[in-house]
Parts: structure tokens; sequence; C-alpha cells
């Protein structure tokens, strides 16, 4: 959307200062201008948990796109640009559910013990 600007054109729309910093490029940050940082991806190490943030996650970029969708109205390119990769997280939702899905019936399984050996692994 800034391709071909100038730098008096950015400066004016209020992206001076991410100009002065990052030119044109793509540098990962909030709407508020806070750099991505690790500490954002949520990982407990439970597959129920991890897996519902990751649901959480899709859904949040999802209502994101939307509103994106909604700010660029008069741009028809932009916006089917921002419905295609809204449709991603949408899909990618659907997996995660799936995944999701999967691991709850996994663990509603009845365990069977044989010889001991489940011993090993249900006492970690």
């Amino acid at each position: 959307m800034t391709d071909g600007a100038s730098a008096k054109e950015l400066d004016e729309a209020g992206l001076g200062d991410y100009y002065t910093d990052h030119g044109w490029g793509v540098y990962p940050q909030s709407a508020a201008g806070n750099p991505w940082t690790a500490s954002y991806i949520a990982v407990k190490g439970d597959p129920v948990a991890d897996l519902t943030e990751d649901l959480a996650a899709e859904q949040k970029a999802r209502a994101t796109y939307e509103k994106l969708i909604n700010l660029c109205q008069d741009n028809k390119e932009v916006v089917d640009i921002l419905k295609y990769l809204r449709q991603r997280e949408i899909v990618h939702f659907q997996r995660f559910g799936e995944a999701l899905n999967g691991v709850e019936e996994r663990l509603a399984q009845k365990k069977f013990y044989m010889n001991g050996m489940n011993q090993i692994f249900d006492n970690k």
C-alpha cells in the first residue's frame, strides 16, 4: 500500500517514524507499534491447553482481518487479499479444532496395562 509513496507522503500519513526505522520493509509489530516478541507465544506443554490457545489465536487473527477489510472497503485489490488471508485463518481454526478433538478422544480412551510396561510411562 505504500509502494511508490514518497517520504513526505508517508510522513503526512503518520508513518514517518516507521519509515525512518524500517523504510518500506515489513516489520512485525502490533497496530500500536509494539514489536513482536517470542513472549507472545503461549506454550504450556499440555496439548489441550496449547491447542485451545492456537484456536484463540486464529480467531483473533480472523477478527483483525475483518477489521482491516472494513477499513479498506475502497480498495478492492486489498480487500480481496485480506479476504483470502481471513479464509486461511478460518481453515487453520478448523484444523486446530480437529486436532483438539483427536487429542481429547485419545485422552478419553481407557488405558490397558500389560506386563507392567505402561507403568513406566504413566509414572512420569
